[in-house]
């Protein structure tokens, strides 16, 4: 098997003549660590470590032999084209007649029955839409008081309509724009006066008016046969914080918390949940009991067993990467319905007692790493095979890696948040975004229509499946 062990390095020999024994081995002492530290590195192929801490134009280790492909559709791919909308639905309709043949220099005329269509997409002149209220202050004739008339119910009190304000946080939230950005494209665009404090504003008015529909979701987490869950970290105030997500089927809850400890989980899921979680290996996540540890992350480990440098470990490591790549590859055939359910428990027998058989003999490997992590897994083997005792299970935590990805992206962007309010409008934002993508419904109607409600002081639209 090819190794990836970094050979020992070796002082020169000139420098060796003029080097006292104490430096020689102090020398000798720091080279064998250094060694010891680049077979031992971690990687985002063998560890957690996400793809960004790598450069983006390091080599990779293993190339992969390039594509004679050219970049592009290949021939023969399925043409993709927009389809014309119908005549009646334009907003503006031009009939192009030739006047004379292109041959004889003719005089035409008549109509053809069914002319070539073309049709440009143009944006409209962006104007704002201002609404000004004129409240009338009268004087009482008997008495003399004088009365001002209210703002009708569901007007802003502010200078901020609601589908401005929607729009306003998705610049932010899912736009991943800068208050400072996003008040200048307002500017520039739309021709709506606005400045970063104003962003500010509207980001606290839009939080008061979704976070029913936030917790009406989060209260909902106990109740869920399955939840995908996984954490990241990010800031608060220039302090560490988590960013967790909460995945179920029909819709995802964010939350920003100051720990990564199971207190977090005992807050949203509490006593009452008796569900399955799909997550890492991380230990916040064991006293749930009910589990299904990720195989992508197993194999991740496998190959930090591979990169180990200890020929014992690198033995176990690749066979059980090769079991990996064996269960994903039935897993494939049964998602895309290409065996049954039955025939899939049928083939995994055999990869579950060969994975188990290589752990058990991993647990006696000399190798440190290699033999905690074998005697991990194998004490707690059940929770490698929940998808095989519960359908619907996936084997891995795709879901929550999905889910988490738009939230990195803002994390890396922004720096974190600056203040509590800050998060707690990126919680329940992303909440609202990554739900209305798994249900298919418009984020930004869904905001408005909150919005609309919270300024009429009614109750706001609930995201709930089936409601």
């Amino acid at each position: 098997m090819p190794s990836n062990e970094t050979s020992p390095r070796v002082i020169p020999p000139e420098v060796d003549a003029e080097m006292t024994p104490a430096v020689r081995a102090f020398v000798e002492a720091l080279l064998d660590r250094i060694t010891q530290l680049e077979n031992g590195r971690k990687t985002p192929q063998n560890s957690s470590l996400p793809p960004s801490t790598v450069h983006p134009h390091a080599k990779p280790a293993a190339p992969k032999r390039k594509s004679k492909k050219k970049r592009g559709g290949q021939p023969g791919h399925e043409k993709h084209e927009r389809p014309l909308i119908p005549t009646a639905d334009c907003d503006d309709v031009k009939p192009l007649k030739p006047t004379e043949c292109r041959r004889c220099g003719g005089k035409l005329s008549g109509n053809d029955p069914e002319p070539l269509r073309h049709q440009v997409w143009e944006l409209p002149e962006i104007r704002p839409h201002v609404t000004e209220y004129q409240r009338h202050r009268l004087e009482c004739p008997a008495c003399g008081e004088t009365t001002c008339a209210e703002l009708p119910c569901g007007v802003s009190q502010g200078q901020s309509g609601p589908r401005l304000m929607a729009f306003t946080a998705l610049l932010m939230a899912y736009y991943r724009q800068s208050k400072r950005r996003t008040a200048e494209f307002l500017r520039t665009l739309l021709g709506q006066p606005c400045c970063p404090a104003l962003t500010v504003k509207i980001e606290n008015q839009v939080t008061a008016a979704v976070r029913p529909a936030y917790e009406d979701l989060a209260a909902q987490l106990p109740a869920e046969g399955q939840l995908n869950i996984d954490e990241t970290g990010t800031k608060q105030e220039n302090d560490k914080a988590w960013l967790w997500a909460f995945v179920a089927r029909m819709f995802t809850v964010f939350a920003v918390r100051a720990t990564r400890e199971a207190t977090a989980l005992t807050t949203f899921l509490g006593e009452a949940f008796h569900g399955v979680v799909t997550c890492d290996r991380a230990k916040m996540y064991w006293h749930l009991g009910n589990l299904q540890w990720c195989w992508a992350h197993l194999k991740r480990d496998f190959q930090a067993m591979i990169d180990s440098g200890d020929p014992r470990a690198q033995h176990v490591g690749y066979r059980l990467r090769h079991a990996t790549c064996e269960l994903f590859e039935h897993w494939a055939d049964y998602r895309h319905g290409r065996i049954s359910r039955a025939a899939l428990l049928r083939r995994m027998g055999p990869v579950r007692r060969n994975v188990e058989r290589l752990l058990l003999r991993g647990t006696q490997c000399d190798h440190a790493d290699t033999r905690g992590t074998c005697r991990e897994l194998y004490g707690h083997r059940p929770w490698l095979w929940t998808f095989l005792r519960r359908d619907g299970i996936e084997p891995t935590n795709n879901a929550g890696e999905r889910s988490l990805r738009h939230a990195v992206i803002w994390r890396k962007l922004s720096f974190g948040t600056q203040s509590a309010s800050g998060s707690r409008f990126v919680e329940t934002m992303l909440t609202v975004v990554e739900t209305c993508r798994q249900q298919g419904r418009n984020a930004f109607d869904f905001l408005t229509r909150a919005v609309e409600a919270h300024l009429a002081h009614q109750p706001a639209p609930s995201l709930l499946p089936g409601v």
